[in-house]
């Protein structure tokens, strides 16, 4: 007997229309930013803004383009091994990736199937094929927030903090953004769990809550941290890239095979995947390779508070005169009391909350004896 939780409903959809619209808004604001910068003759400003936004457009494309021809040409897929994939052929993806299209192409096509889906069948496998497209999106998304979202909160608010210069626009683009990757962060999460049969899909509620409320205050904890640690010195930006040469090199040294269930030409991705996923440990803990990591989250957590104490610190003995204005003085209550709750939260959660049994198989067929077929890739995905 199907799961209704197992179902891709109605609200589900209307909330796939809210994070599409979320997304566009976030764009939209960036760039707002960008040109405004630019008018006000702030080139380096408009320069770093305009970098963030389209590395994570070119990486999200990349990966997009190369999971289409990796459906193309997987025969759970695409059976007939046909051309196309979803209408489309090689050469109509390689335009509409070229052109940045490639998340709004998918987009489209997870709104029109699960209309269909949601308002005229109720057979099982159809909703777990959506919540597969789903968590190809939402990846992409998670992608999005970490090479462009959560980069752009932590400019705008170094220029915020650091130079004075405000206005309406960077307060309203740091708001998106902050946002959008808690919504990249949440969906990620749900649809992940629900497209992998094995994993118990955590209930909504309190669990949920405390989830969410452990990743939102040690993400925003840390950002706020390499904020006061830009205005310390500029020479402290070198402390970025050696943070996320240390983290890639860690995802390297784990041998992650995400992409090993692409076409030989895209294996080579597998290094551009381990370099963002560098880039998404520098701001939070994800699972890389599925296994036990209580031992790599306690590392990672123990360095996480050693960092954020040692910046406050330095804050306190070489600017002491930043302590004076009260933005700054809040600014360091909030990465506080933001990794108390946060890390309390993540203990909460690991001790009462987490989901700790799995899913039969056989608890996934639909009652006819059709077994829901899952893509080695998102059996790859990394695990929130």
């Amino acid at each position: 007997m199907s799961n209704p939780d197992n179902k891709y409903t109605k609200l589900r959809w209307i909330l796939t229309i809210s994070g599409l619209l979320l997304y566009m808004v976030d764009i939209f604001m960036d760039v707002a930013v960008a040109l405004k910068y630019f008018q006000d003759k702030d080139y380096v400003w408009a320069g770093l803004t305009m970098v963030f936004i389209l590395v994570g457009l070119v990486v999200t494309q990349i990966f997009s383009y190369a999971w289409y021809i990796d459906d193309m040409n997987d025969v759970m897929i695409n059976p007939g091994r046909t051309e196309e994939i979803s209408g489309m052929s090689t050469g109509v993806l390689t335009v509409i990736h070229l052109f940045g299209m490639g998340i709004f192409t998918r987009y489209y096509h997870l709104l029109k199937k699960a209309f269909e889906v949601v308002w005229t069948s109720a057979r099982t496998d159809d909703h777990h094929k959506l919540f597969c497209h789903a968590t190809d999106l939402s990846m992409l998304k998670m992608f999005e927030a970490f090479l462009e979202s959560v980069p752009q909160l932590l400019l705008q608010l170094y220029i915020v903090l650091g130079h004075n210069e405000s206005s309406v626009i960077q307060y309203l683009c740091m708001a998106f953004s902050f946002f959008n990757a808690a919504w990249a962060l949440v969906d990620y999460r749900r649809c992940l769990r629900r497209s992998i049969p094995r994993f118990r899909e955590m209930p909504s509620g309190l669990p949920a809550a405390v989830y969410l409320l452990y990743k939102l205050c040690t993400i925003t904890s840390r950002i706020l941290s390499y904020t006061l640690l830009l205005m310390l010195s500029i020479y402290s930006t070198i402390a970025l890239p050696i943070l996320w040469l240390l983290a890639t090199i860690w995802t390297h040294t784990l041998k992650t095979d995400f992409c090993s269930t692409l076409t030989s030409k895209h294996k080579r991705l597998e290094f551009l995947y381990r370099a963002v996923v560098g880039v998404i440990l520098m701001f939070t803990f994800f699972n890389v390779k599925g296994q036990d990591t209580k031992v790599a989250m306690t590392v990672y957590y123990c360095f996480y508070t050693l960092m954020n104490i040692l910046t406050l610190s330095l804050l306190g003995f070489l600017k002491p005169g930043l302590q004076k204005g009260t933005f700054l003085m809040t600014v360091s209550g909030v990465i506080s009391w933001g990794s108390v709750l946060g890390l309390v939260s993540l203990v909460l959660y690991y001790l009462f909350l987490h989901p700790r049994e799995t899913l039969r198989e056989a608890d996934e067929v639909d009652g006819i004896g059709r077994e829901v077929v899952i893509t080695g890739r998102i059996n790859n995905f990394l695990q929130p």
